[in-house]
């Protein structure tokens, strides 16, 4: 339960079982995070590691299509719930709760609620990895998540754009003064490749993400192309990465999601012996 007013909040409990916890998050939206969460998990269980997905973008859950599944979970035993496997990728989202186009109409303790049976009501087993799926923003559902989890590690996506850059130096600065450590960024449509000239088009500028990474003082995860096949295999539900690691439309994520096992093992080595990230 969220603490009472004066009340200092219960510390973050780890979820038994899940090694590392990693939220993908942007200061805006339409920058491509839900598709570079759905193509980095699917990764990481294609190369081998247990993974989860948690789509906490309650406002605009679209795990579920860019997965290809309308399932719902099964709720077994006191309330707990089953996630789907799908892809060899267990998946929860609010999405297969409230399927079609009915909006979810919520303040923030309905939010901090579903995001804590989320993460303390499902049966998430053993993973290597977590992945969250945050909304775009500095609101309330990452707020709650950081106050109920500790974060291994947090991911921000952009687009080069000014407009974009712009709020993602916001979610940079929220995972800081919330003392989540940051894996790096990721910069997502950098180029367009010219199907008939095969030149390389700077559509939304190009490069600003990893100059800001460098101010910033993160890591630079790489970038990712505007490639029509990445949106059109996330609308038909079949992910890129499906296709495996040797396809000209999944390298670029493959390597992104290398870049994210490296980097969070450097993080979880640096932490003291026994200490959790947040705390």
């Amino acid at each position: 339960m969220p603490s009472r007013p004066g009340q200092a909040p219960p510390a973050p409990q780890p979820l038994p079982g899940v090694d590392a916890i990693v939220a993908v998050g942007s200061g805006k939206g339409g920058v491509g995070k839900t598709t570079l969460a759905v193509n980095l998990a699917l990764a990481l269980a294609k190369l081998g590691h247990k993974t989860g997905l948690l789509d906490a973008d309650v406002y605009g859950p679209n795990v579920p299509l860019m997965l290809g599944t309308s399932a719902q979970p099964k709720v077994v035993g006191e309330n707990r719930i089953v996630p789907l496997d799908v892809h060899g990728l267990k998946v929860i989202s609010v999405g297969l709760l409230n399927p079609g186009d009915k909006p979810l109409i919520w303040r923030g303790p309905m939010l901090h609620s579903i995001i804590r049976q989320f993460l303390s009501s499902v049966e998430w087993g053993t993973l290597d990895y977590l992945i969250v799926d945050l909304p775009p923003g500095t609101g309330d559902v990452a707020l709650s998540l950081i106050q109920t989890v500790p974060l291994t590690a947090a991911i921000v996506v952009s687009t080069p754009s000014d407009v974009s850059l712009q709020d993602a130096r916001k979610a940079i600065e929220m995972f800081r003064q919330m003392k989540v450590d940051i894996a790096g960024m990721v910069e997502n449509m950098s180029y367009f490749v010219c199907p008939h000239c095969h030149n390389e088009i700077d559509i939304f500028s190009r490069g600003g993400a990893e100059k800001t990474a460098r101010q910033f003082g993160v890591d630079f995860l790489g970038s990712i192309q505007l490639d029509p096949e990445i949106r059109k295999s996330g609308d038909e539900g079949r992910p890129a990465v499906l296709e495996g690691e040797s396809s000209p439309h999944a390298k670029a994520l493959f390597d992104f999601a290398h870049r994210v096992t490296e980097r969070v093992e450097q993080i979880k080595s640096a932490a003291p012996e026994g200490v959790i990230q947040i705390q």
